[in-house]
């Protein structure tokens, strides 16, 4: 599963209820994120 951050259009690896793989809450500013089926773009550890 990845989610897209809209503002900054990078797409992490994680949940949309959760957390992302480098970390980032996904419940704080939930409008901000969408599920997605597009390719990982986040180069941070955990999401790469």
């Amino acid at each position: 599963m990845a989610v897209k951050h809209v503002p900054t259009g990078i797409v992490h690896h994680g949940q949309k209820r959760g957390k992302t793989g480098c970390g980032f809450d996904t419940k704080e500013e939930a409008s901000h994120w969408e599920n997605t089926s597009a390719k990982v773009t986040c180069l941070k550890n955990g999401c790469n």
